[in-house]
């Protein structure tokens, strides 16, 4: 099965990424959430929610916000540590995190 995921700043500053489902790096659901949870924390990233509840998608597009556009483009083990992370801990094959609208479609 193929997998996109598609990381937008803006229209022109977007950041994809392809990959299979024979890849070796997947990671399973336990991990990618593992895996957001280290980058939440590291990142000091700040919940929306006034109540303080972070749901998945909270964390999926907060992260990328956190770690910025500069990461995306210059980080790109990390950046596709991300998508991969996403499409497990989401269990999609196909996501969009806009940053911009602040929406995962």
């Amino acid at each position: 099965m193929p997998y996109n995921v598609i990381v937008s700043f803006s229209r022109d500053r977007q950041y994809e990424f392809k990959f299979l489902d024979n890849d070796k790096d997947l990671l399973t659901p336990e991990q990618a959430q593992g895996w957001f949870d280290h980058e939440w924390e590291d990142l000091d990233c700040v919940p929306t929610n006034p109540v303080g509840k972070v749901l998945r998608l909270d964390k999926v597009l907060l992260v990328a916000q956190y770690a910025g556009e500069k990461r995306f483009a210059e980080a790109r083990e990390w950046a596709q540590r991300y998508a991969r992370a996403v499409v497990s801990v989401l269990n999609r094959d196909n996501v969009l995190v806009d940053i911009a609208e602040h929406v995962v479609t």
